[in-house]
C-alpha cells in the first residue's frame, strides 16, 4: 500500500478533532481546528511542490 502524503494526515486529523469537538458541543472549537487544519495542510503541500 502506497503511504499516504503528510497533508493528507494533517487534514484528516483536523476533522477528526473537528468532529470531536462537535460531539461536546463546541463549534467555535470546531471551526478553529478546521481552518488551523486546512493551514497546515495547504504549508505542507506547497513545501513538497514547490
Amino acid at each position: 500500500m502506497k503511504e499516504l502524503p503528510n497533508y493528507y494526515l494533517t487534514l484528516f486529523n483536523a476533522v477528526t478533532n473537528a468532529l470531536e469537538a462537535l460531539e461536546r458541543g463546541d463549534a467555535e472549537i470546531a471551526k478553529l481546528l478546521l481552518q488551523q487544519g486546512q493551514q497546515a495542510a495547504e504549508e505542507e503541500f506547497l513545501s513538497q511542490t514547490c
